[in-house]
């Protein structure tokens, strides 16, 4: 199933939604929690106190025993005391979902390339050529906006199978020999609709395998170096498997990597019961749960802030990525610079990941996000000069590195989101992402129909850069520890004046 971007909105609500509630040590809580106080930004490091039961005779100097920490089963997270990328892995359920993503991801990409030559080996169009690679973008906002509600609708694991295997079945109506280029390019939309629907409900549901802390982070971080893996590994496996096969053959290994990716959902995860609550924009048609579930998360201004601090740095930092074959021209490099600026990025993404989730402490993740990702695009500043390939792989594996404040934006997120609404904010965060992914393609090769390459790159820099220092400063307000000291301040000063 596709799935995370390999990179990385506004009304108010009505009825207002719940805060986001602070989570249990472990995901196995009541379906329908009591609406809470404002979300906080936990202290992964910090001590849980013991729990107190008052009883008969219980006073303030009775001393209660602490009550025993439940023993994680076979699929639960991980006992608190684990830390890093192993004690995930200790996690049989996320194992199982970790080897899907794997698989189908690898399909997907495999099925891309060899969609793409047989598009234009029908046709010999290298506009619908190109096109096949643009569709796999531009339906996730759809699929995001209108199929959102599945994630909470349903039980988790019975969208996650019906995914794959509706993509598999699209794939598969592609290996037929009639089957036109319009049909082609219609089934590929298809897949790309619903992945949105599948990431998002991937997502919600890590919540419950690894809970809501640490486990989970890391979780996501895993998921995220895998995608940015599989661009690197999956071109290159495509462009072998098409040395030897037909691209319908090739297109085949996608049709298996679904059905397996399926089967390892079905019985390696839990059946757990779905999230959406009559109260928060279910009850009624699907289309109407997404649009509520849209409307009631972008109309939060802490959720709506985070997203956009999401999506906007991706947008312009795509730039460089978009204009990669015009820039190795325009510096009179070999042809394998080309391969080598396409590549880049995902490597500095990818070595910064591993390092921020192993080497740094929950609480130092957290405090990074806004620093590392108001500089994050700055690299870029360097194709003002115009530098050489060796100087531009290295402000673009820098640019890559910016993109390691997600780790600790994956807490912040899930802290702002109820849990009732998970499902449809992840779906419509992932949907964002790509769409917008795929604008900033768009723009940054119009913008160098009039502008030189290096100056268009350079450009995204600059403007990039002043949105995210934009959206740095609203996250900031929306921080739910500085709104309540400033609650709590503007409140003693209405005290004392009142005196």
């Amino acid at each position: 199933m596709p799935t995370d971007s390999p990179a990385p909105a506004d009304t108010p609500r009505t009825p207002p939604a719940p805060a986001a509630q602070v989570p249990a040590p472990f995901p196995e809580r009541a379906a329908l929690p009591d609406p809470g106080p404002a979300p906080t930004l936990r202290d992964p490091d910090a001590p849980v106190p013991a729990p107190v039961a008052p009883g008969p005779g219980s006073g303030p100097d009775t001393v209660v025993p602490e009550a025993p920490m439940p023993v994680p089963g076979p699929g639960g997270p991980a006992p608190a005391g684990s830390r890093g990328y192993r004690a995930v892995f200790a996690v049989a359920e996320f194992r199982a979902v970790f080897a899907a993503h794997l698989l189908s991801l690898l399909g997907v990409v495999v099925s891309e390339l060899a969609l793409t030559v047989l598009v234009y080996d029908l046709t010999g169009s290298p506009l619908l050529s190109a096109l096949t690679f643009a569709l796999g973008l531009l339906p996730y906002i759809v699929g995001g906006t209108l199929f959102a509600g599945v994630a909470d609708r349903y039980p988790a694991r019975r969208v996650l199978v019906v995914c794959d295997l509706l993509c598999a079945a699209c794939v598969a109506v592609m290996l037929v020999p009639a089957t036109p280029v319009a049909g082609l390019l219609a089934l590929r939309c298809l897949v790309a609709a619903i992945a949105p629907v599948f990431t998002g409900t991937r997502m919600a549901a890590l919540t419950d395998i690894l809970g809501e802390g640490d486990l989970y982070v890391l979780g996501r971080s895993l998921l995220r170096i895998v995608s940015q893996s599989a661009m690197l590994i999956g071109f290159g496996a495509g462009g072998v498997l098409l040395t030897v096969l037909s691209p319908r053959g090739a297109i085949t290994v996608t049709v298996v990597t679904f059905l397996c990716s399926a089967a390892l959902l079905r019985f390696g995860t839990r059946d757990r019961p779905a999230r959406a609550t009559a109260g928060h924009g279910a009850g009624g048609t699907l289309l109407k749960e997404s649009l509520s579930g849209a409307r009631l998360v972008l109309g939060d201004r802490r959720i709506r802030a985070l997203m956009l601090l999401f999506w906007l740095p991706a947008m312009f930092v795509v730039a460089p990525e978009a204009l990669a074959a015009p820039y190795a021209d325009a510096i009179g490099a070999p042809p394998a610079a080309l391969g080598l600026l396409l590549c880049a990025m995902a490597v500095g993404h990818i070595g910064a990941e591993l390092f921020v989730g192993s080497a740094l402490s929950p609480r130092n993740r957290s405090r990074i996000v806004l620093p590392v990702a108001a500089l994050g695009l700055l690299p870029l500043l360097v194709y003002a000069v115009r530098p050489g390939l060796p100087l531009a792989l290295a402000a673009l594996a820098l640019a890559g590195a910016g993109a390691a404040y997600v780790i600790g934006f994956d807490q912040w997120f899930v802290d702002a989101v109820p849990q009732e609404l998970r499902g449809r904010a992840m779906t419509l965060l992932t949907a964002g992402l790509m769409t917008v992914q795929g604008l900033g393609m768009a723009l940054a090769g119009l913008a160098a129909e009039f502008f030189p390459v290096h100056q268009v790159v350079a450009g995204s820099g600059i403007i990039g850069t002043v949105c995210t220092l934009l959206l740095v400063a609203e996250a900031r307000r929306t921080d739910p520890r500085r709104m309540s000291y400033t609650e709590e301040r503007d409140g003693a000063d209405r005290h004392v004046t009142s005196r």
